[in-house]
This record gives structure tokens, C-alpha cells and sequence, in this order.
């Protein structure tokens, strides 16, 4: 059996798999959980990032409003279902990501300048006052990620290098820095290889520690004679050196199928930003933007994730 290494969360948000249902993840029955109702003038609210807080959660969330402008806002909640969103913004750009390192709460985004789109960097201890560090990379980039430890003494953070547009390609990479400021040593992770995913491929949450390598769920895009198509995939990289993929899916674990998933600003959209991972148990609870439009949440856990990995391995 496979196992996560990590903290507990005892309160992690869970529904049991449906009877029958034969797939290693299964969505939310409450689907979805955010909506452009929770915030006063939103147009949608999206692509977001969510972790332990206190005794409950908190979050950053993805609200593009009803002029268009893309912005960032904090919200809690105590069961992670259920958010309460404040209406400042902290910072404009889009589809953040979130993790604990060392007892300060990183976040990454997709920072927009006036050159193109680059990977904000930004910390706090209590997700009232942020401090903002250097771009991690300047332009064009997009999916940025940290991982939720030092490897090796340094911070890693995935990648994909785009262009500024709606990108027709993209690879994943890795990045070192010894200080959150310089980043190099780039190494190139993977591509798109399959059908569902042959545009372009990008990092989702922040990836899971297990004792088989990091977890990665990532977003794979097919282009069809309608547009784009958004899926979630998995694949586990080495611990040491995660710039080395282990094992791949070579199939996606969750596609648009639902009409949250299907309608929207943007149609056929699953777009994975967060996962909760408990370790005593196994469960992993996973936060995806549906068609650019809400929130919702999927199930999984560590073993059945891993096993259908595996089963479908694309790494002979």
C-alpha cells in the first residue's frame, strides 16, 4: 500500500465512492461547491488554491469580476466545503497555488505585466499581510507550482513556458533556487504524449509526498474541432529528483462530463489547482475549476490513484 507523507488532517473533506463506480476518482455530489454567488460582483470564481488553517481552511481564490480584471481574494472555511470569500484583493492575476513550507504559506501565481504573463511569489504566516518576492521567472510563464519542501536544500518549482496568448503548446519544466529568488538549473519534466492531452500539459496542486515519489496531478488539453478540452492526469516523480517521471498515465482520471464541467465561460474545463492529502488515512481531496466558471471537489485516494497510474503506465 502506498502512503503519504505529510501531516494528518483529520477534518479533510470525504464522501465515499458511489457504489459500483469503477474509476480511481469520483466527483463531489454537492458539485459545485463555489459558485460567482458567493461574492458580489463576480463574474466566476475558479481556478484556486486551498490548505489547512487553524482548525479548519483557508484559501486563495480565483475571481475574475464583472469587468473582466483577474483577481485574487482570500476566504475560510471550516469543513472546506463551505467558503466564506472577503472581498479585498491581494493581488491581480490568476490560478494560484498554495503550499506550506517552513511555517510560511507560499503562493504562486500567474502574475500579469505589461510584457506577458510571469509566476508571482508571495508568503504569510496568517493570510491577512503578504509578502511579495521576486518573479520567478519573467515572461512568459504560466503554471507555476512549488513543491512543498526543500529537495536537496532547494526550493523546486514546476513550470510551463508559453507564450501570450491562449498557448497551442506547452511542455513542463522544473526549476532550483537556493533563495526563492534566483531560480535555474532547469530541467525539462515532460510533454504531451496522448490523444487527450497532445496540445499542451501543465502542473495542478502542489504535488503529493508519498512513499512512491511526488504525486503530480496535472491538466492535459486536447484540441478538438470545437476548441480546447481540459482533463486531469497523474504521474509520479522521482523524490529526488523530480524532474525524472516514474510512472505516467497514459489516459486522463477525470474529463468534462458534468454540465458544470461542460458549460460555462469556458466549456469542457476540469482544471485541478488543489489537493488535501491526508496521511493517516489516504484520502486525497481534489479543488478544480469547471468550464472557467466555479469551483468544484473530486475523491480520490493515495492507493487507488497510484494503482491506476500504474496499471496504465505510459513508463514501460
Amino acid at each position: 500500500m502506498a502512503k503519504i507523507i505529510g501531516e494528518k488532517i483529520p477534518n479533510i473533506p470525504w464522501q465515499d465512492k458511489p457504489e459500483g463506480y469503477q474509476y480511481p476518482v469520483w466527483r463531489y455530489s454537492g458539485n459545485p461547491v463555489i459558485t460567482r454567488d458567493n461574492l458580489y460582483m463576480a463574474n466566476s470564481i475558479f481556478n484556486s488554491a486551498v490548505v489547512p488553517y487553524g482548525d479548519g481552511f483557508a484559501g486563495v481564490f480565483r475571481v475574475d469580476v464583472m469587468s473582466r480584471d483577474h483577481t485574487l481574494v482570500v476566504g475560510y472555511s471550516k469543513d472546506a466545503i463551505h467558503w466564506e470569500l472577503e472581498e479585498k484583493v491581494i493581488f491581480r492575476g490568476y490560478d494560484p497555488r498554495l503550499c506550506l513550507i517552513d511555517g510560511k504559506y507560499y503562493l504562486s501565481w500567474v502574475n500579469l505585466t505589461p510584457h506577458g504573463t510571469t509566476i508571482g511569489i508571495a508568503y504569510t504566516t496568517d493570510f491577512k499581510e503578504w509578502t511579495q518576492l521576486e518573479d520567478a521567472c519573467y515572461p512568459v510563464a504560466r503554471n507555476g507550482v512549488l513543491f512543498p519542501r526543500k529537495v536537496n536544500d532547494e526550493y523546486l518549482l514546476l513550470i510551463r513556458p508559453c507564450d501570450r496568448g491562449h498557448t497551442p503548446y506547452g511542455d513542463i519544466f522544473l526549476s532550483h533556487s537556493k533563495d526563492l529568488t534566483y531560480w535555474g538549473k532547469h530541467r525539462f519534466v515532460m510533454k504531451p504524449v496522448k490523444n487527450w492531452e497532445m496540445t499542451k500539459v501543465g502542473a495542478g496542486p502542489t504535488p503529493i509526498e508519498t512513499d512512491e515519489g511526488w504525486l503530480m496531478f496535472y491538466h492535459g488539453v486536447l484540441t478538438s474541432c470545437n476548441g480546447f478540452t481540459y482533463a486531469m492526469g497523474a504521474a509520479i516523480l522521482d523524490k529526488d529528483e523530480p524532474w525524472k517521471v516514474l510512472h505516467r498515465a497514459d489516459c486522463f482520471l477525470l474529463a468534462p462530463h458534468e454540465l458544470y464541467e461542460c458549460v460555462g465561460d469556458v466549456p469542457n474545463v476540469v482544471f485541478p489547482c488543489a489537493a488535501l492529502a491526508d496521511s493517516e488515512t489516504g484520502r486525497i481531496a481534489i479543488y478544480y475549476g469547471a468550464a472557467d466558471t466555479s469551483v468544484a471537489m473530486a475523491f480520490t485516494t493515495v492507493d487507488e490513484t497510484i494503482d491506476f497510474i500504474k496499471k496504465n503506465d505510459l513508463i514501460k
